[in-house]
């Protein structure tokens, strides 16, 4: 082999370091860790509908939407706020202030309509995709279900270079997806399986890097 051929070599060998640091982001093989699910306590949101009944007191329960501003109204009290607390923090205030009116009062607070955890437990696509989405989060869910629903891919899109975006301990962290693999070639080392909050997006194709 010759010298230029050596030197042939290792420039390739350098630019190819050079572009994978330059891109921040792992191997595409790279299987994301899972971010922390632990179960928490659930905290109503803008939109919930809670049902709040207060024991031997009809008149004063009902089923009421938590308004935009987080508040709710009720009976004797007016307005409450119910946004970012747990269901007993909320039956436990409702119940100390009721005490004022009478003797004893037993409430009990349930979200019968958890809207905004729907909000928040969604997987975004966005980026070269025929129809950019943002769609409910089902058990099972892999990156190319979601990239079927918004679509497939368009001629612009950089599919090699798609990144998986995890919030991970209150951090997004991005995770190489090789689109063209799964949907060309049949590979799926990185279809990986979705959770909550995670957020696709698919980059367009840049002449720099030769992609035509």
């Amino acid at each position: 082999m010759t010298t230029i051929t050596f030197v042939r070599a290792g420039l390739v060998a350098i630019l190819g370091l050079l572009i994978t640091a330059c891109t921040g982001l792992p191997s595409s093989s790279e299987m994301p860790p899972a971010s922390d699910l632990e179960p928490e306590p659930y905290e109503i949101g803008v939109g919930d509908t809670v049902s709040i009944h207060v024991w031997r007191n009809p008149e004063l329960g009902q089923s009421i939407v938590v308004r935009p501003d987080g508040f709710i109204s009720m009976p004797l009290m007016g307005d409450v706020k119910a946004e970012g607390k747990k269901p007993e923090v909320l039956a436990s205030e409702i119940s100390t202030t009721l005490g004022e009116f009478i003797r004893t009062p037993e409430v009990t607070v349930m979200v019968t309509n958890p809207l905004s955890k729907e909000f928040r437990n969604r997987i975004r696509v966005t980026g070269q995709v025929a129809s950019p989405q943002s769609v409910a989060f089902q058990p099972g869910m892999t990156v190319l279900d979601v990239v079927l629903m918004a679509g497939g891919i368009t001629d612009f899109a950089a599919d090699s270079r798609a990144v998986l975006h995890r919030q991970i301990n209150d951090e997004y962290q991005s995770f190489g997806l090789d689109l063209e693999a799964i949907l060309i070639d049949g590979d799926m080392r990185t279809n990986h399986a979705l959770q909550p909050g995670d957020v696709i997006s698919v980059p367009r194709k840049q002449l720099f890097r030769g992609e035509l």
